[in-house]
């Protein structure tokens, strides 16, 4: 019994994905027999080396939310550059009245960040940054700022291309 219980516990998703839930909210619809409940659900999954997407999915069941944002969160991933653990560079990220500042951190610094970037953060695999939300609140604004955020950011090996130098020239 307990070899059983041991080998559901360390099974882990297809891909090798981390899954977060990052926001799970139920709305009511008043109908001629009562309350017809609906429920949506933001999710984000990432491989913790870079690579994240978010979804979100409604359904009138909530693991059938939860699968349905997953599923379109694995279906839009992007890349993450990374130097060390943390970001390359400062950047804001900006969506409608949202927006995230996102630097980088020493090493053991941790992920400073409230519960949408942080999510999005741990998904990626970033072990130190700081972050600050500003403006909207909402969950979902906030992580697609994030997300605006993670797709301005530059990798180092490129912006060295770009300038038509080697790493070694740019970094010393």
């Amino acid at each position: 019994m307990e070899n059983e219980r041991q080998r559901h516990t360390d099974r882990k998703p297809q891909d090798e994905f981390v899954e977060k839930l990052v926001k799970l909210n139920r709305t009511s619809k008043t109908v001629k027999g009562g309350r017809r409940m609906s429920f949506s659900a933001l999710t984000v999954v990432g491989d913790q080396k870079g690579r994240i997407g978010f979804g979100f999915g409604k359904a009138n069941d909530v693991t059938e939310a939860i699968r349905k944002s997953i599923d379109k969160a694995k279906s839009n991933l992007t890349t993450l550059p990374m130097k060390n653990g943390t970001i390359p560079h400062e950047i804001l990220g900006k969506y409608k009245s949202s927006a995230v500042l996102l630097k980088p951190a020493c090493p053991g610094t941790g992920i400073i960040a409230g519960g949408a970037v942080r999510a999005v953060m741990d998904a990626a695999g970033v072990t130190d940054v700081i972050s600050k939300s500003q403006g909207a609140r909402t969950s979902v604004n906030v992580v697609r700022a994030t997300f605006d955020a993670v797709s301005q950011l530059m990798d180092a090996r490129s912006v060295a291309q770009n300038r038509g130098k080697t790493l070694k020239d740019m970094w010393g």
